[in-house]
């Protein structure tokens, strides 16, 4: 994250178009994928169908991704674990539940933070409309 503190303003590097293009995919793959199911289910049928999805528009995707965490040149074991990686530049977290918590944003951001990524998008499908289960998180 590129911080300029120019004017007494302070400006942030845009996300990459790229970042912005695979964006708008996934939220057009969420909208298909919770329009055909619904609310309810669990967050692994959700994954696993907004995955295929995305692969059915040729896009890379990786998920259950494991994140390791290297201090000072060692692996620490950890059990932070990513939903879906996106084309290599962007985390997309699954949720199916009441509503997003502050604990779920500070999730995504801290995969964001460990991985450099600039941009997150938290989904939450335990929700009547998409719109209202969407938060976009900016590292």
């Amino acid at each position: 994250m590129n911080i300029k503190n120019d004017d007494k303003k302070l400006q942030f590097d845009p996300i990459p178009s790229r970042t912005e293009e695979i964006a708008k995919i996934v939220l057009d793959a969420a909208y298909q994928v919770h329009t055909a199911l619904g609310p309810g289910l669990l967050e692994s049928i959700y994954e696993v169908c907004l995955v295929h999805e995305l692969r059915l528009r040729k896009i890379l995707v990786k998920s259950q991704l494991t994140l390791p965490i290297i201090y000072k040149g060692i692996e620490v074991d950890s059990s932070y674990r990513l939903d879906i990686l996106v084309d290599d530049c962007m985390i997309v977290e699954i949720k199916s539940s009441d509503m997003i918590t502050p604990v779920h944003c500070a999730q995504l951001f801290t995969y964001l933070k460990l991985t450099n990524m600039r941009l997150g998008l938290l989904l939450n499908f335990n929700v009547v409309h998409l719109r209202d289960g969407i938060k976009r998180i900016i590292n």
